[in-house]
């Protein structure tokens, strides 16, 4: 592509940046108990750097231990202690040719109760048992943690004024005390003299995301009645007590604002909360009054999740009305994120004015190449909205793991060079999903000669279905990817070619990858009729049967099955979905759930919860209320199982049979997953190969 403007140089401040691209501030669990960063997290900003990326925003960076901490490994700048090392990670990041913003932070009432004073005793703890507290503590806060959170023993979070946790922070909720505020604004300065005393090249304030600084601005959680609430300026004193405070010993050092534009109360049906475009385009132009550099619009909090950090089904570019609003109304650079994944969008965005930068959030985490491949119009590992990335930070914090990504194995493994030491030995790879395709794609690059044999007429393998129902079509972005980038680095693809251990023999293969998939579940319940006439989750999506017009009952609501009620419910059908368990998709990320289930509802789908199916009919099912054991009847037409799959393990077993040395199974053929258990496979198996 020719861009005109995203490759061009541009200034925050005095300060220089080499294009228009920035790495978005994400947590990842990179850090320590300390706040220092680890090599891990050092790794993983200068790999981004170095893939030609212009300005970098940490992390939320606390600067607060006692009420501000928002996660265990997190990065921080209260204290002294963090500078030095702060400098390494900033230099490592300058020899690479980009620049480095600090995100400064306090997560307000959307604290975890947990961290809630403890981290001063845990930086204690782990110095006086050098290292020993920290496996402890991981060790018991995956059984511990969240007992304690839903049993709320646990200290309350701060904000400032008494008000309902947020959604998904939960907790109980206090007012800050004239004298913490006061303190914290001190805190916020004091941190910004760090970082600038590091060799940083400037901060960002997080006045976004329904974290403190933005809840000073909003109704729903400022109804102080001091200086710090009520008037406009007064909600704004906190912020401007800040900023000010910065200007002050900092002088000219960059300063930008992450502001949340609108709070998209209106967007979940509860207008009447928060504050919307109009008020938060005033509070970007009271900014600018301030002094600030420059703007970095979002959107959203807590509370509207969704519409902050978005699932599969938003269409990319949705809220780039508001950047342009707020753009219109500042003479200072705005930044924006704005669900980008092309450099096609990104260039058009800035030539229409929306903004003046492109922020990548989770792009520069699938790919951290993103920028010098826009350059030269090389293949992009594009983000596919899974949210797998969130979802794995939240769950590995309580074990000391880190973010992962569904599409880019590499995360958390950065400074791991790949040994390149195929020297062209023959590897065979059966099957062409997403495990399959990851380790051809690793083994290439290590310098094996990989073909690939799909018995399918394209590659994609589950990733094709999972694709199919509405709404989710990027997850087809990740088989096109994947696809090119394999093909780039000379794998061979040969569809409608079905492996057998004769066809394998014929290359003689110094390796056989196995990467089968797996079968939909399909149990025998009691009742009349005819197996073959019980469909499965897979029947429907690759439309081997057409369900249109019909009342089906989808067995089990996982994200499959809701799916797959989705996709019917497209076609017509009246549908109801029955559970087991007695929440609608056990064990699945919130988001997922809060973005589909608004949709089935419109569509009159009915979720049935506690009843599990007993008896089939040719016209009806029979389900029984696990704790009452009433059983009810349902007319149906049809019905589909969504219950799991299993692993396709006799392909293995037969290729081991038939005397191949190195047969090695990876992604759903060892254990069904997600996609990012397919990649994360598929990665690890190729570079252990020896």
């Amino acid at each position: 592509m020719s861009e005109k403007l995203l490759f061009t140089p541009i200034k925050i401040g005095g300060c220089e940046i080499r294009n228009r691209i920035v790495m978005a501030p994400m947590l990842m669990g990179f850090g320590r108990l300390d706040g220092k960063p680890t090599e891990k997290m050092m790794d993983y900003y200068e790999a981004r750097a170095k893939g030609g990326t212009g300005l970098i925003i940490t992390e939320i960076t606390r600067v607060n231990d006692k009420t501000g901490a928002a996660a265990f490994a997190q990065l921080s700048v209260s204290s002294d202690e963090q500078i030095a090392p702060l400098s390494e990670m900033a230099q490592r990041i300058h020899n690479n040719g980009a620049k480095l913003f600090v995100q400064l932070h306090h997560p307000g009432r959307q604290n975890v109760g947990l961290l809630v004073g403890t981290v001063p005793l845990s930086i204690k703890a782990e110095a006086l048992t050098k290292g020993l507290y920290g496996k402890l503590l991981y060790k018991l806060t995956p059984a511990v943690g969240p007992t304690l959170l839903k049993k709320n023993i646990v200290p309350s979070s701060v904000a400032p004024s008494k008000c309902d946790p947020a959604y998904f922070a939960g907790g109980r909720i206090r007012a800050l005390r004239h004298e913490e505020i006061k303190e914290l604004e001190q805190n916020f300065i004091d941190g910004a003299v760090r970082v600038q005393k590091a060799g940083c090249d400037g901060v960002e304030l997080h006045a976004s995301h329904g974290y403190l600084l933005q809840q000073f601005f909003s109704p729903v959680t400022n109804n102080r009645t001091d200086e710090y609430g009520g008037s406009f300026e007064n909600r704004m004193r906190f912020i401007t007590n800040i900023i000010k405070g910065i200007r002050e010993k900092c002088g000219d050092f960059p300063l930008i604002v992450r502001l949340t534009a609108d709070e998209c109360y209106s967007y979940i049906g509860q207008p009447e909360k928060g504050y919307n475009l109009e008020e938060g385009v005033k509070i970007a132009k009271y900014l600018e009054t301030l002094g600030i550099d420059a703007i970095d619009v979002s959107s959203g909090g807590y509370d509207t999740f969704n519409y902050w950090l978005e699932p599969v089904s938003f269409e990319t570019g949705w809220r780039k009305h508001m950047a342009k609003a707020v753009k219109d109304a500042v003479n200072i650079p705005v930044i924006a994120a704005n669900l980008i994944r092309s450099p096609e969008q990104a260039e058009a965005q800035l030539e229409e004015g929306t903004q003046d930068m492109v922020s990548l959030g989770r792009p520069h985490i699938a790919d951290p190449d993103w920028a010098d491949k826009a350059r030269d119009g090389k293949t992009i590992r594009r983000c596919i909205c899974c949210l797998n990335c969130i979802e794995s930070m939240q769950t590995n914090a309580y074990v000391g793991g880190h973010g992962e990504c569904a599409v880019n194995p590499f995360v958390g493994n950065e400074g791991k060079e790949l040994v390149k030491d195929g020297d062209g030995r023959k590897v065979v790879v059966i099957g062409a999903g997403a495990a399959g395709l990851t380790a051809a794609y690793i083994l290439a690059l290590r310098g094996f000669s990989v073909t690939v044999l799909e018995k399918n007429d394209r590659p994609g393998g589950q990733l094709i279905l999972a694709k199919t129902p509405p709404l989710k079509e990027k997850i087809g972005w990740f088989i096109e990817d994947i696809t090119a980038l394999c093909q780039e680095n000379g794998v061979e693809i040969l569809c409608n070619t079905e492996a057998t251990p004769e066809t394998v023999k014929a290359y003689e293969p110094y390796a056989v990858f196995c990467a089968v998939g797996s079968r939909p579940l399909k149990p025998f319940f009691e009742g009349r009729y005819r197996f073959e006439d019980i469909y499965t989750f897979e029947d429907v999506l690759t439309e081997k049967v057409k369900l249109e017009n019909k009342k089906v009952a989808v067995i089990g609501s996982g994200m499959t099955g809701l799916e797959t009620a989705d996709f019917l419910g497209e076609k017509g059908c009246r549908v109801t979905v029955i559970e087991m368990a007695p929440v609608t998709a056990p064990g699945t990320w919130m988001q997922h759930t809060d973005d589909i289930l608004p949709r089935l509802e419109k569509q009159g789908a009915e979720i049935r919860t506690g009843e599990k199916l007993c008896e089939l009919y040719p016209d009806r099912i029979v389900t029984e209320n696990v704790k009452s054991g009433m059983q009810t009847e349902t007319d149906v037409d049809a019905v589909v199982l969504a219950l799991g799959s299993y692993s396709n393990t006799g392909v293995v077993d037969r290729f081991r049979r038939a005397g191949f040395a190195n047969v090695i199974p990876v992604g759903d053929a060892v254990k069904v997953g997600r996609i990012q258990n397919a990649t994360s496979s598929g990665y690890h198996a190729a570079v252990a190969l020896p």
